[in-house]
């Protein structure tokens, strides 16, 4: 696991309350137990928070795993 993704990892682990909570680039939505439209909105806050980034609703409404949120990222920020 890289650095960048060892980071989303924890920002999911505390949106939710999960320790245990381990990620990867084909996790979604179904795989993630209380990851609803509102956890969604507080995850991606919470992201934008930890990267320093803001995300545009157009970038993130076709987002269809954490794969993508990382693609997502690496465009704003350069590949790790």
């Amino acid at each position: 696991m890289n650095d960048r993704m060892a980071k989303i990892n924890d920002v999911f682990q505390r949106v939710f309350d999960d320790d245990e909570l381990k990620i990867d680039r084909s996790t979604s939505a179904k795989d993630v137990e209380g990851w609803d439209s509102l956890m969604h909105v507080t995850l991606l806050i919470n992201i934008e928070k930890a990267f320093g980034v803001k995300f545009k609703s157009s970038e993130v409404a076709a987002l269809k795993n954490v794969g993508e949120l990382v693609d997502l990222l690496d465009a704003k920020l350069g590949a790790a």
